[in-house]
Formats: C-alpha cells, structure tokens, sequence
C-alpha cells in the first residue's frame, strides 16, 4: 500500500524528527533526563528570538485592531489551542480589557480543553463554521496556532477569515515554506524553527513553549502599545477579587507615595479606575482634570501627567 499524502506530511516534519541528542534518554537516571530536556528547552528562546520581526508585525496588526474596536481570536487544536485559550482568558483580569476582545477557539470545543477529542482537528469546515458562527469580521484578527503547520481544523479557520477581510496571522514550528505548502495563508507567519522534540513528535514541549512565549509578546506588547501600563507596572487592571484591590492599593502607595487609607480614597474617588486614580495621585489633580488629561493622551498615563505637570 503506498504512503498517504498525511503521512508523507507528518513524516517530514521536523518535530516529528528522531532527536539524535536523546535517542538513549530511556537508560538514563533521573536527573540526566532532566538535564537533557532543560538542555533541550534552552534552545527555544533563541529560535523564539529570530522571529521577532515577524512577531512585531503581528503585535501592530493586532494593536490597530484593538484600537478600532476589534477582536483577537486565538484559533488551534490540541495543546496549541489550550494555549490559546489560557492567553486570551488571562488577558481581561491581567490588562483589563473585556471577555470579548480576546478569545480562544479550540477544536472540539470546551470540552478539548481538559480532554483530548478525537478527530476534532481533521476537518477545514469545523474551522470555518467557528468563524462564521462568531460572526468574526474586520476589525477583529484571527490568529491560528498549529505546531505541525497543517491541522486542518486551523488552516479551515484561517481561509474563512481571510475570506471575510480580516488580517490573520499564523504561529507555527515548521519552516515558513513548508506551511506555505500545507495551504496557510496568512498576513504574517511566525515560525520559530525548534528542531526535533526530546520526544519525537512530543509537541507539547519545545514547540509548546514557543508558541506560549509567542502569544505571551503578541497580547503584552499589544496591551503595552494601547497605555494598559506605565513602566512595566499594569495599571488598567480591574479590581475584579480582593488581590486586585489591593495590588492597586500598592500601585497608588510605591508610586505615587499615598498611604494606605489616602490610596482607598483615591481608587473610591475614581470608581474603581485604576488608572484614573494613578494620574491623580501622581500629578496631584481630581478626578475630572485627570480624567480629561487621559483622554487627550488617548489613554496612556504617561503623557496625561506630563501634560498637567506641563501646566502647573
């Protein structure tokens, strides 16, 4: 019987390689393992970091997005789109944007985040009807995830997208050509070349921690880009449980030289606006001065307190 064209695929690339390093890793002690997978994730930032001009295309197509009112969907199968997901529900507490603006979309659905789904990734059409259930258009993005640079269930979420107008954007393991061949159309392809896993075709590892590392720049940069920070301190968070309160309390307190009860004030005075409450304790104005000074600075804290301070 002759090779399938999906095997031909699975067998050419280079996670599912055999790793010449730790072809023995099975006779080895425990702590050898161990040094050999550490060994072995080393590598991943280094691959990460030649793909950063890619990465910084995708972080000013996703900020434009954000800043006409779209949304960021996460879009993969398997441990790729249970990245995803973690990316995009950990942005709203982190930054304090909305449920809606980044999202994640799994193959299999809600349930494939705790249990693998078999046959959810094989078919193009259950990507697509995802897109077209969410009615996902410009501005939003859509950024696929697939380690193996062919799932299907990606490649059918990217086409509907891109039929739809929307930029896209594609993070992958495998060469830029070889996802070019699979079929991947994107604005930009991020492809950190990790080279083959401690386990063959183990793709929860290196790639894995690629792809985190990844989406982690692709939402923080993006967050950066719109004024959610000041300096490398979150400052648009929302005081959605007590430990947000009372990190904000000590945002207002080591920067912005408050007391305790002075920062309870303030944050009460600002409704909760974290932000709010940081530019008027810094610059030393009320609510409404402060709350104008943002709005000429379009958000970015920085340059609303330098503005009043500017007056003053």
């Amino acid at each position: 019987m002759p090779e399938s064209d999906l095997f031909r695929q699975i067998k050419s690339l280079e996670t599912e390689q055999i790793n010449p390093r730790t072809k023995e890793i099975d006779a080895l002690g425990t702590k050898e393992i161990l040094e050999l997978i550490n060994d072995e994730d080393r590598k991943v930032p280094a691959a990460v970091r030649e793909t950063l001009d890619d990465v910084a295309k995708a972080v000013d197509i996703i900020t434009a997005s954000f800043k006409a009112g779209g949304r960021l969907f996460y879009v993969g199968a398997g441990t790729s789109g249970r990245l995803g997901i973690i990316d995009a529900a950990e942005c709203p507490p982190t930054f304090g944007v909305d449920y809606e603006t980044t999202q994640g979309i799994i193959a299999g659905g809600k349930e494939a985040v705790f249990k693998a789904v078999e046959f959810a990734e094989d078919f193009p059409e259950k990507g697509a009807e995802e897109i077209a259930s969410r009615k996902i258009s410009p501005p939003d993005v859509v950024c696929g995830i697939a380690a193996s640079g062919r799932t299907p269930f990606v490649i059918g979420a990217l086409a509907e997208a891109k039929k739809r107008g929307c930029k896209t954007i594609f993070v992958t393991t495998v060469a830029k050509k070889k996802a070019e061949n699979f079929g991947v159309e994107a604005d930009v392809i991020i492809q950190p070349e990790v080279g083959p896993e401690v386990i063959a075709g183990s793709t929860r590892m290196k790639a894995g921690t690629a792809q985190k590392l990844i989406l982690n720049m692709l939402t923080t940069a993006s967050m950066i880009k719109l004024g959610k920070t000041y300096g490398n301190i979150m400052i648009d968070l929302k005081l959605w449980n007590n430990k947000l309160k009372e990190r904000a309390k000590r945002i207002l307190m080591d920067f912005c030289g408050t007391d305790y009860k002075q920062a309870e004030e303030l944050l009460e005075e600002a409704k909760g606006d974290v932000k709010l409450a940081f530019v008027m304790a810094y610059a030393g104005v009320g609510a409404e001065e402060a709350a104008a000074s943002l709005k000429e600075a379009d958000g970015f804290a920085r340059e609303a307190i330098k503005k009043i301070l500017k007056h003053k």
